[in-house]
């Protein structure tokens, strides 16, 4: 159910609801400045752009937030969205406020070589500001919670594709700050636009026997707060259904239906102590049957998000299963808000030393990402190894005197070694697991009591190492230890490469590295020195042809523009100036008989807005103006040409790409090549796929005349029942 909008006197009521102290002045100051510069924006809705900020501040207030980050939540688009720069933030705000906004600021003057490489930086810029400051995060969860609420005003792929970045991130990191309140809601969101048809069937089987599932739940409450009253334990007993994301992923990992999920409520106690959490559920298991294998106490090993209660699952009347959770009302507290409940308890007890939270501890892990990728410049592992991170598939371990170790699922006696320190995973040459010997590659199962054997005279880690951890923490160490000892021999491992990539295109290492071109490169990759970059590449950190094609642009910039402006000269002085056309019916502006290639990337058709690319030996490329790759075309201004459609008497065929998207259904194929060939117009070919949320995606290749006839098939196509998108592909 979608929250209704909020004003700025609701952010208000809610922040002093929460705390003790609010600075009005600053809140409404941060809100005018962002409805003053945000007047006239609207979004997609209709609605003034403002509520949006409005909604994200009131979020953060409900997770009892400060006001810093309650005016940075009001700030957060204007600097992306407006002529507001950073400075402005800074000189009216000051610097704390203006980090934050930084934070959540996409990158936008940078170019990047793809639409992928610019997003995977735009993660890693907030997650480096997250490092700093942990509310940075907390602004961009809220954010996008406000933008999936409201996500039924964008178009169907756009929708898709913000549920699955969500549920592939944004609920993975709000899990893994412990952000339960927001986890769920995002789950929940992201599930109803991926999977549409689940979703409602799901909601409707839940509804069908409501009633029925309420009562019995209703029932046990009522016989435990009997049973605790009679043991005089103060406790406030709730029930709760599950939240339809979780309820989903259960059926499908268990291959069950709905109706053998018992637990679709679970029943909440919460307490004043650890004591009575415990005495609590001796109560429990007093009334009823505990099942075998599903107790878990949270409460003496916490998650690393810092979640902790006791879950069991009981057998309750009639062998009905359902769940029992207990909890204290601190913990309770950290459940719902997670990192969000230590950051403002915090500032709540700043100063009283003995309470402060030191919550850059609880981002270890995150920490450990960030440094073990600053070497890795390929954005895709980066936010492979950010994903890893982010999901909660973990094991718990521990020391021969007991102390627990929390590792990534999988993980060896290798990440247990150098989760206790650098020198021991250096230093290790064996270990024992349960008492007994064991190769270090063995995967670690919860439970496992691991002791790891040292040798002073150990030589190091192996690089093959590399490839078995899976702990950052344990990729970073080992990675230092390597640049570290080894980085003389990575600089002449580095430079080797590269010399032999070089060649391998024909051209020397004279012809390349120009100190203004080397410069340019180590910028763009964040390297101090040449050998820093040599190194890089000498240990993986980097690929060769990353450096090589940045090299090669700048080569290319300097070098082509005497050749062309000759090529070009000799095409017009030996050319006549008549306007007789070329094959494909396009005139090329000034000369006589020039070969002429209609490109495959934008296949044009009479009609459409052309210009000619004078290529290497292979004549004139026609492109459409609004080619997707025209951009990188018009760099090389001299080697743009006039093209004009010739009017041909004779009637010439081409092909062009189409895009088809619709709701799938049976004799939807079917239905729209009748429509194309009621036409009389060819299909030359045809591909179609069908997405998990039943998206039929249909590609055909088709033979036209003109521009005309392309656009009436176009017109007639989207007729077809159950089609809302036909385009042109670039």
């Amino acid at each position: 159910m979608e929250n209704p909008n909020k004003t700025i006197d609701d952010v208000i009521r809610k922040m002093k609801s929460n705390r003790r102290k609010t600075n009005t002045n600053l809140i409404l100051k941060a809100y005018n400045f962002a409805e003053e510069n945000h007047n006239g924006q609207k979004r997609l809705s209709g609605e003034d752009y403002i509520i949006h900020p409005l909604n994200v501040a009131y979020i953060l207030a409900d997770l009892h937030l400060d006001d810093a980050t309650i005016c940075a939540a009001l700030l957060h688009d204007v600097v992306e969205d407006t002529k507001v720069t950073n400075e402005d933030i800074t000189r009216i705000f000051g610097e704390e406020i203006a980090e934050m906004v930084a934070g959540v600021t996409k990158l936008s003057k940078i170019q990047y070589e793809t639409i992928e490489e610019a997003q995977v930086e735009n993660y890693r810029k907030m997650f480096l500001a997250m490092g700093k400051d942990i509310r940075v995060i907390l602004i961009k969860l809220a954010d996008r919670l406000h933008n999936m609420r409201t996500l039924s005003n964008l178009k169907r792929e756009r929708q898709i594709a913000n549920a699955k970045e969500t549920m592939e991130l944004y609920a993975p990191l709000a899990n893994r700050l412990g952000i339960y309140s927001l986890k769920w809601e995002l789950e929940d969101l992201s599930f109803r636009y991926l999977y549409p048809e689940e979703y409602r069937e799901l909601v409707m089987s839940i509804e069908k026997k409501r009633e029925e599932r309420i009562e019995f739940i209703e029932k046990i409450m009522a016989e435990i707060r009997v049973a605790l009253k009679k043991e005089r334990i103060v406790a406030e007993v709730t029930g709760r259904a599950k939240h339809l994301y979780s309820i989903y992923r259960k059926m499908q990992r268990d291959n069950i239906t709905i109706d053998q999920v018992y637990d679709l409520f679970a029943l909440r106690i919460i307490v004043n102590s650890v004591k009575d959490c415990y005495a609590a559920l001796g109560v429990v298991h007093d009334l009823y049957t505990p099942m075998p294998g599903r107790f878990k106490d949270y409460i003496a090993v916490p998650k690393p998000n810092m979640y902790q209660s006791i879950h069991n699952t009981l057998i309750g009347p009639k062998g009905t299963p359902f769940e029992v959770q207990v909890r204290t009302w601190d913990m309770h507290r950290i459940a719902e808000y997670g990192i969000a409940a230590h950051w403002a308890y915090k500032e709540a007890n700043r100063f009283k030393k003995s309470n402060v939270i030191v919550e850059e501890d609880k981002l270890a892990w995150l920490r450990e990402t960030l440094e073990w990728q600053k070497d890795m410049q390929d954005p895709n592992e980066f936010l492979k190894t950010l994903k890893t991170e982010l999901f909660e598939d973990e094991v718990y371990v521990f020391t021969p005197k007991g102390e627990i170790k929390t590792l990534p699922r999988d993980a060896t006696p290798i990440d247990f070694a150098y989760s206790i320190h650098a020198e021991v995973g250096h230093r290790m040459v064996g270990c024992k697991i349960n008492s007994k010997m064991m190769p270090i590659v063995t995967p670690l199962k919860s439970g496992d009591i691991v002791e790891i054997i040292t040798s002073d005279t150990a030589k190091g880690p192996s690089r093959d190492w590399l490839k078995i951890v899976k702990s950052s923490s344990a990729k970073t160490k080992i990675t230092q230890w390597f640049k570290k000892t080894e980085r003389e021999d990575n600089i002449e491992k580095g430079k080797d490469i590269l010399e032999k990539e070089i060649k391998k295109i024909g051209m020397t290492h004279s012809e390349l590295f120009k100190p203004e071109w080397i410069q340019i490169v180590l910028s763009r990759y964040n390297y101090n020195t040449v050998e820093d970059m040599y190194a890089s590449i000498g240990f993986g950190g980097i690929s060769p042809n990353k450096i090589i094609t940045r090299l090669l642009e700048e080569y290319k910039k300097e070098h082509e523009e005497e050749k062309i402006e000759q090529k070009i000269q000799e095409l017009v002085t030996e050319k006549t100036k008549s306007k007789k056309p070329a094959k494909h019916g396009v005139i090329v502006e000034g000369i006589d008989n020039c070969l002429v290639k209609l490109s495959k990337c934008c296949n044009p058709v009479p009609g459409d807005d052309i210009i000619g690319y004078i290529t290497k030996g292979r004549g004139v490329s026609v492109h459409r103006k609004d080619c997707t790759n025209l951009k990188d075309l018009l760099l090389d201004e001299g080697r743009i040409i006039e093209v004009e459609w010739y009017d041909e008497k004779e009637t010439a065929k081409y092909n062009v790409d189409i895009q088809v998207l619709a709701n799938d259904r049976t004799g939807l194929l079917s239905d729209v090549v009748k429509e194309i060939t009621n036409l009389k117009i060819n299909i030359m070919g045809v591909n179609t796929r069908t997405s998990k949320d039943r998206i039929a995606c249909i590609e055909a290749t088709l033979e036209v005349q003109n521009i005309e006839q392309l656009n009436q098939v176009i017109k007639q196509i989207r007729k077809v029942d159950s089609v809302y998108e036909v385009t042109r592909k670039k």
